[in-house]
């Protein structure tokens, strides 16, 4: 059921966490499907509602950074850097796990990924969890695994059911799910870009930012398991084809009038049929990313079988956006 975020609901969906049960939760970035992090029973129940490998770790979201000491053994200095420059906001850490804790969020590694999130109905429900004893809530985004994110309550519905209690906080406004550096291995890496750009984590750490993939001589250890990270994800039904403007425009000029159910996210209308269904493609990267989950379901229910995209532009502000078009179409 999905419950309009007043004070009973929060109340509520807090109680129901201390209970052990599953939550829709609006953030800053997507809706999550939260649980107490610290009740690995409740987490198992997130891998089973989104048929997720018990392996593939969740993110765990606290109210700040008192929190963090419970759940990191340690944080190293640039991290907390990052912290004091972007939390509340969409940037997830990943830091060394304390024995014990939080295991099955944890997807069994010797880390754990932290964010303390803006949006002001999760802070609401984590500060009312927090005098009920729930330190934290894990709270992957609320959708069947590999599926495209959910960026309102209703899309948390149409996918997990009308049994969820799920809290209306409204539309997302970042659109995408955070960036996250890894801070295990003595230098910041970005996992999974987002809104927050690796440029600004350089200036608020004052360390330049490794890619995942930099040579694992150079950290002493392979990249930790994170999420949204595998090849493959944030897939609608519809087949997902990335190419630029023009040869959008080409292609449709060749299929003539046996264009049929076709999606186009572009920047300019193109020169289409009645089978060509266009949504356009922001100018600017904050507000493509909010609109980007919503564009590709808002095309998938209408029941197109192929989604054109024109790629964005290869510059930092855009890399989050490139990041999500790339794995949806993998």
């Amino acid at each position: 059921m999905i419950l309009t975020a007043s004070d009973a609901a929060i109340a509520q969906a807090a109680q129901a966490l201390r209970d052990g049960q599953l939550v829709g939760l609006p953030t800053e970035t997507v809706y999550g499907l939260a649980a107490n992090a610290t009740d690995d029973a409740a987490v198992a129940q997130i891998f089973v509602a989104k048929g997720r490998p018990a392996d593939h770790p969740l993110i765990v979201h606290v109210a700040g950074v008192e929190q963090v000491s419970l759940f990191a053994s340690q944080v190293p200095e640039f991290a907390q850097r990052l912290m004091a420059a972007f939390w509340p906001g969409p940037l997830t850490l990943i830091l060394p796990r304390q024995h014990g804790v939080a295991t099955a969020s944890a997807g069994r590694q010797d880390s754990i990924g932290l964010r303390c999130p803006s949006h002001p109905v999760a802070q609401a429900v984590l500060q009312a969890g927090l005098a009920l004893g729930v330190s934290g809530v894990s709270a992957p985004s609320a959708n069947r695994f590999g599926r495209v994110s959910p960026t309102t309550a209703a899309h948390v519905q149409s996918e997990l059911g009308p049994d969820l209690l799920i809290l209306d906080g409204g539309e997302c406004m970042v659109g995408i799910e955070s960036t996250i550096i890894d801070c295990t291995r003595g230098e910041p890496v970005l996992l999974r870009p987002g809104q927050i750009t690796r440029l600004q984590i350089e200036a608020a750490c004052g360390r330049a930012v490794l890619d995942k993939d930099a040579p694992q001589a150079l950290l002493g250890q392979p990249a930790p398991r994170a999420s949204g990270t595998l090849e493959s994800h944030y897939a609608p039904r519809a087949k997902v084809r990335l190419m630029s403007g023009d040869e959008i425009a080409h292609k449709l000029q060749a299929l003539g009038p046996h264009a049929n159910n076709l999606g186009v996210w572009a920047a300019e209308r193109p020169d289409g049929g009645a089978g060509v269904l266009w949504r356009m493609q922001a100018a600017l990267a904050e507000q493509a990313a909010h609109d980007l989950f919503s564009v590709l379901r808002d095309l998938d229910a209408r029941g197109v079988t192929q989604i054109w995209v024109q790629l964005p532009p290869d510059t930092p502000e855009w890399e989050g956006v490139r990041d999500r078009l790339q794995r949806a179409a993998a």
